[in-house]
Order: structure tokens, then sequence, then C-alpha cells
């Protein structure tokens, strides 16, 4: 009796075991929205692993500037992967841009996709109004999500009648190159869709890790403070001076200089990058975009508070390496 009961409950495990990965949604067709660096990489590396992609932008222009890029990536890959193989290497390219299609108008190519991945600008507004579109002419089955590094994913949730099959898909740049992706789970996200976004990101070859919706996730959440405490300690009880000989209209007496700052960081904590390098990288206008975003949200966190000397280096346009300056001078 003992013995029939242990095949019967592992009979019963087994089938819910087995009905559980049925209701999964296996991602074979993946819809990009944004065709810039990271929609593109995003693009690149679904193609790569056998899914096949429509990326899409606003113009035929920017999407052939994508598919310049994707081709230069995939050939830098090709040439490490097949070293010894360049003919492998030349097929897995064109492979991989044959599966990458392209296309200017959204709401033509969701309706017989798996996964809608969003990588446009960070604005509230135009992620719901594109998502409010979307959704009326996506499949049922069709998972939404946004590659958002600040806005909450409720927000945009917000927008559609699909909470359940929402939720947000944090890729980090160079996408090609990093192997994490946050997988970020709303209230109504359901289990189902996370998994599926889950499974997903492994089959991209990527390291999910699992998030509760708050602002910057984990990455952005512990990274961003650190880089404006930076700011702060290089800023430390500047003094407002309109003839300052440094040009930026400030008078630094700061606790350190930018250039100890980040080799101290190098070097004592061993990160590849310090914070100022790091800020330049990632861009100023970005980093000012998310502090503002949290400033909004709690205003007494004294972790969101501005910094001064970062909104004028931004008024100014030195974004970092993207303009040619930012708390570095690029050539």
């Amino acid at each position: 009796m003992a013995f029939v009961t242990r095949q019967f409950m592992r009979s019963v495990s087994s089938s819910s075991t087995a009905s559980a990965s049925a209701k999964k949604i296996i991602v074979k067709h993946v819809t990009v929205i944004g065709g810039g660096l990271m929609g593109a990489g995003i693009a690149q590396v679904a193609a790569a692993t056998g899914h096949t992609v429509v990326l899409v932008d606003q113009t035929e222009d920017i999407l052939a500037k994508s598919k310049k890029g994707i081709e230069e990536s995939l050939r830098k890959v090709a040439k490490k992967k097949f070293a010894e193989n360049p003919k492998a290497g030349g097929e897995f390219v064109e492979k991989t841009l044959s599966s990458i299609a392209t296309s200017t108008d959204a709401a033509s190519v969701v309706h017989s996709t798996d996964l809608v991945v969003e990588a446009i600008v960070e604005n509230l507004k135009v992620k719901n109004e594109l998502f409010k579109r979307l959704d009326k002419f996506a499949a049922e089955h069709t998972i939404f999500a946004s590659n958002t590094s600040s806005l909450q994913i409720t927000s945009i949730a917000n927008a559609t009648t699909r909470q359940d099959r929402f939720a947000g898909l944090h890729f980090f740049n160079p996408v090609p190159l990093m192997k994490l992706v946050e997988v970020i789970k709303t209230p109504m996200t359901s289990q189902k869709t996370f998994e599926s976004l889950v499974d997903f990101s492994k089959a991209l070859g990527k390291h999910p890790v699992a998030c509760k919706d708050t602002p910057g996730f984990i990455v952005n959440r512990l990274l961003v403070p650190y880089l404006m405490e930076a700011i702060r300690l290089y800023e430390r009880d500047f003094q407002t001076c309109g003839n300052s000989n440094s040009g930026l209209g400030f008078s630094l007496k700061g606790d350190a200089s930018k250039e100890d700052i980040d080799t101290a960081m190098k070097l004592g904590a061993g990160y590849p990058m310090g914070p100022f390098e790091l800020l330049d990288y990632v861009g100023l206008d970005t980093t000012k975009f998310i502090v503002d975003g949290w400033h909004e949200i709690d205003v007494k966190n004294p972790l969101h508070q501005p910094s001064p000397f970062l909104n004028k280096l931004v008024a100014e346009n030195k974004f970092g390496k993207k303009t040619g300056e930012g708390f570095y001078k690029y050539k």
C-alpha cells in the first residue's frame, strides 16, 4: 500500500510539474521596439540564439544604422568565437542577420510575436502611448516587457489591459557582452509570465536575477547612489563663483580630486572603472534623469538629492564620452 501511495504521489508531482511547464510561453518570435544601442543589442543576442526578430524604429535610416551596427558587432563576436574556422564565423553572421527583419510600423508586426521588448526613450508618457497602442494589436498570449532602467514597471503596465503579461526585462550595456538580465515582477505579473521571461533570458545565454518593482531594481539602486556620493565627495563645500578660473562657474574645494577618487576605487575596491569614468561612460544626462526621477518620488531621501555640479554639466550638454566631454575630456 505504501508503495502504491508513493507511486501515486510521484505521478501527481510529475503531472503538476509538466502542467506548470506547459503553461509557460516558449518565446520564439521577438519584437524589439527601439533601434538604439540597447535595442540593437537585444535584437542581436536574440537572433544569435535562434529566435526570429523584428526590430522596429521610426525611420528606415535609423534601422539601416542599427543593422550595420549589429553586423559589425557580430563580426567581432565571430572573429573571436570562430577564430579557427572563419568560414563558420561568416555563416554565423549571415544566419543571425537573416533572422532579423525590420519595420517602421510596430502595430503591424506584433500580431504574431511572443514577446515585445521595448527599449525606447526613458519617458513614461511615450512608453505608455506605445504600449497602449500595441496592446490592441498584439496576440492574447504575447508578453510585454520594458527595458527601462529607472521608471516603475507598474506605471508602464497600467497603460495596457495585460498587466499579468507585463514585466521588466532590464539588459545591460553592451548587451552582447554583459551576462546579467534583471527580470522585474510587478504585483500583477503572473508567475507564468515571470518564468517565461526567466527561461527566455537563459536561452539568450544570460544570467537572470529576480527583483520586485522597486526604484532602480538591484544594480542601479546600489550603483547610482555610489556614483552620486562620488560626485558629492568631489564637489564638497564648493562655492558658486562666477569668475572661477575653471570656466564652470564653480570654485571647487572637494575632499578629493576626481582622478584620485577613480584611482582609489580601482586599486582599493578592485573596480574596473572609477565612478567618474563610469559616469562619463553611462552618460551624465542618464544619471541625472534617474536621480531626478527618484528625487520626485522621495524628496527627503539623502541618497536621491540632486547635484548642482552634475546639473551644470548636463545643462552645458557635457554628457560624457558621447559628447566628447563630461567629467573628463575625450578626443
